[in-house]
């Protein structure tokens, strides 16, 4: 997947709900979530910021279960 980094103000709004998200169900705080997503791995700039388009249009749920799961297959763990 094509790298890419936050262009647009609503692009990083969504990023910061992810991280808040994802942070708040694993019960950890959110620096360590960007962390996880922006500087151990790509996820943020290789994944949720490309896919924008599509997973904005999904439930809260979804996106932040995703997220898990790709975490997972990275083998992050926070």
């Amino acid at each position: 997947m094509n790298s890419k980094n936050i262009c647009t103000e609503r692009e990083l709004e969504f990023a910061v709900f992810c991280i808040e998200n994802v942070a708040a169900k694993l019960n950890t705080d959110a620096e360590k979530i960007y962390s996880a997503l922006a500087e151990q791995t790509d996820i943020l700039n290789g994944y949720i910021i490309p896919e924008y388009e599509m997973l904005h249009t999904q439930s809260k749920e979804y996106i932040v279960d995703d997220i898990i799961e790709i975490m997972k297959e990275r083998g992050l763990t926070v």
